[in-house]
């Protein structure tokens, strides 16, 4: 089969498409002949080298795609059968013609959903549903902040907290990505090239600050992150695009009772995945078929122009997901 590889980590010709064995199918894993896959930042990571996929897990880059099932391995105890369109959640491997998915983190396709834009949800539904709402406890009527609204992460966070009944505000670069956020539901729209977001929120809450906060920047915004946080706030951390090591005001952290998580979905053991995916679909999936949250596609291209894909997102001019068809 064809598959993007990477032969030596570098910047985004360091991706190449070649040919290559077609994946084992482990004894609880459903074949999947992909149509297309999702682009994510942990896939540009894990092209410059700092994101090295799981043990036993494929080293080709891709961690979410949709397609069609082709074969069942003797132990996969599943409704799926051979011929069925699905989407999944990976640990590695959806540049590819097929990939190999524990059963557990396989998806059907959403009612209304078309089967390459199905690509775009396993990632970043189970990454918010997750974070969101498994971690953090996202209620109605509280306030979640989106750092990077229009990102992927961004406009499946806003559509899933909109949806639930929850407030929302956005930090994104330009007007154009915050139109982008208000269309799918966010009530506060914060340019964070032209405002300082703390003092943004302060006006737009009275002063309360936000109970969730879903912050994929890490170090840089850690401190004004815990300054905007609401009495008894939950902050979430799932990116580190600001840098790994910040300073952390625990005085201010302690009067607001405010806790702070760190997650990543990638390395999580399979029972966790399994629970998440289960969890998304019984949660989300329904939000989907009912037309309130819906896949945010920015751009598809072919398989062999990944290279392309990855500059488009480290460009930051996107709003939503870019895929790739096979």
């Amino acid at each position: 089969m064809k598959a993007v590889t990477i032969p030596e980590p570098g910047e985004a010709d360091a991706l190449v498409l070649a040919d290559v064995p077609d994946p084992k199918l482990g004894y609880d894993e459903v074949l999947v002949e992909v149509v297309a896959a999702g682009v994510n930042r942990a896939d540009i990571m894990q092209r410059r080298g700092f994101y090295p996929p799981p043990k036993g897990a494929s080293e080709y880059p891709g961690l979410e795609v949709s397609g069609r099932v082709v074969e069942l391995g003797s132990g996969a105890d599943t409704s799926f059968r051979i011929g069925d369109e699905v989407c999944a959640l990976l640990d590695g491997g959806g540049y590819a013609q097929r990939v190999a998915v524990p059963v557990e983190q396989l998806l059907p396709i959403p009612k209304g959903v078309g089967l390459v834009d199905a690509a775009a949800l396993p990632e970043v539904a189970c990454t918010v549903w997750s974070n969101v709402f498994m971690t953090a406890d996202l209620q109605p009527e509280q306030l979640l902040l989106v750092h990077g609204g229009s990102s992927g992460i961004g406009t499946m966070a806003v559509q899933l907290a909109h949806a639930r009944g929850s407030r929302v505000a956005v930090t994104a670069g330009s007007q154009d990505k915050l139109e982008a956020c208000r269309a799918l539901g966010a009530d506060i729209l914060i340019n964070y090239t032209e405002t300082d977001f703390v003092e943004a929120l302060r006006e737009e809450t009275d002063g309360a600050g936000a109970d969730v906060i879903l912050d994929v920047v890490g170090a840089k915004y850690l401190s004004r992150n815990v300054a905007a946080l609401a009495v008894n706030g939950r902050i979430v951390v799932i990116g580190m695009l600001g840098g790994r090591k910040g300073e952390l005001d625990l005085g201010t952290l302690l009067s607001k009772r405010g806790a702070i998580a760190a997650t990543s979905l990638r390395a999580r053991p399979p029972a966790e995945k399994a629970a998440i995916v289960a969890a998304t679909y019984e949660h989300v999936w329904p939000l989907i078929a009912q037309g309130r949250v819906q896949p945010i596609v920015h751009e598809v291209l072919p398989l062999e122009r990944a290279a392309d894909a990855h500059r488009i997102l480290e460009g930051s001019k996107h709003i939503g997901k870019v895929l790739l068809t096979t």
